[in-house]
């Protein structure tokens, strides 16, 4: 997430970005940025620069809840292409221990598909973002340095079978719903492993993010083309309300004196507690006339406390 304030408009919200191939998710966001005209914004978790789809960008006071997108499910196409392994997972790196996939058939490919639905366990790849000793395990990956990676607990919901096209380098179509922390180059890889003939992610695509769906997503063309000439102010339609990344909690409003406490950092004693949840919960709260004051918890003593609190504009 990037926190520096620079030169730009104070505004909030959250825009469905559709991420174009070949372009860093960080790329994107300075993109976006820049066309908005925004002081403050970061993306919510990256995407492969060879990957595209939908990129949820916070801006402003919505930057505060980026962390919420950042533990959603993912919805993935994907293809994956048969024969080699790659330096990166991805056909961005260089081919390594070329073979035929050409003897692998649709009922050895379904077979080795099964062990990875569900709650499986997957070894984090050497170029992703994950840092050892405060640095990225890419950067350390460039230098042909490689680093002893724990097994982390991931969960597949589905695993699709779409299309497979055999030959020498078959290809693979899957769509993948999975948890939050699953690479798909890794599914790839081991699933290369699996079939003796490695496997590498040729086509990434992200169809959602929690509850953004690729067709509410908008492209950076789109954006340029919008704008043109004119001012910033011309795409803020595209802007959701700054409590986007956490629709999915339950909504409490406050009386214009208890809202004003709550802005101030104090617990509230509110009814509404009683009724929207249990002790460790986190709502939303609003004031009476909609503005949104943040997230709280709720504590058990009937009160809900600030947890992320939104600074008035």
């Amino acid at each position: 997430m990037s926190r520096r304030r620079g030169k730009g408009r104070n505004i909030s919200g959250v825009v469905i970005l559709n991420k174009p191939a070949g372009m860093t998710s960080n790329a994107a966001l300075q993109q976006a940025k820049r066309l908005f005209f925004a002081a403050k914004a970061g993306h919510t978790g990256s995407l492969d620069p060879l990957a595209t789809g939908v990129l949820p960008l916070c801006f402003g006071e919505a930057t505060k809840f980026s962390q919420f997108l950042l533990d959603a499910d993912k919805r993935y196409r994907t293809t994956f292409r048969l024969g080699a392994f790659t330096t990166t997972g991805d056909a961005d790196g260089d081919k390594l221990d070329e073979c035929s996939a050409a003897a692998v058939t649709s009922e050895q490919l379904q077979r080795a598909l099964a062990p990875f639905k569900g709650d499986i366990e997957q070894v984090p790849p050497m170029y992703s973002a994950l840092k050892h000793n405060g640095e990225p395990l890419y950067k350390l990956a460039r230098q042909g340095i490689e680093i002893e990676r724990k097994a982390r607990p991931v969960t597949i919901f589905s695993l699709q079978l779409l299309d497979f096209r055999p030959g020498v380098a078959a290809e693979v179509d899957l769509e993948v719903h999975c948890s939050k922390g699953t690479y798909i180059r890794s599914i790839a890889e081991d699933l290369g492993t699996a079939l003796g003939c490695g496997a590498h992610v040729a086509v990434l695509h992200r169809v959602s993010c929690g509850p953004f769906a690729e067709s509410s997503a908008v492209t950076l063309e789109q954006l340029q083309a919008e704008r043109g000439e004119g001012q910033a102010e011309l795409l803020d339609h595209h802007l959701l309300p700054a409590d986007t990344p956490v629709r999915s909690l339950a909504a409490i409003t406050l009386g214009a004196d208890a809202a004003y406490y709550f802005r101030q950092g104090n617990p509230i004693m509110d009814p509404q507690v009683y009724r929207s949840g249990k002790e460790g919960d986190m709502v939303r709260v609003f004031a009476e006339n909609g503005d949104f004051l943040g997230v709280g918890l709720l504590d058990p003593e009937g009160r809900v406390a600030p947890k992320r609190l939104v600074v008035a504009s």
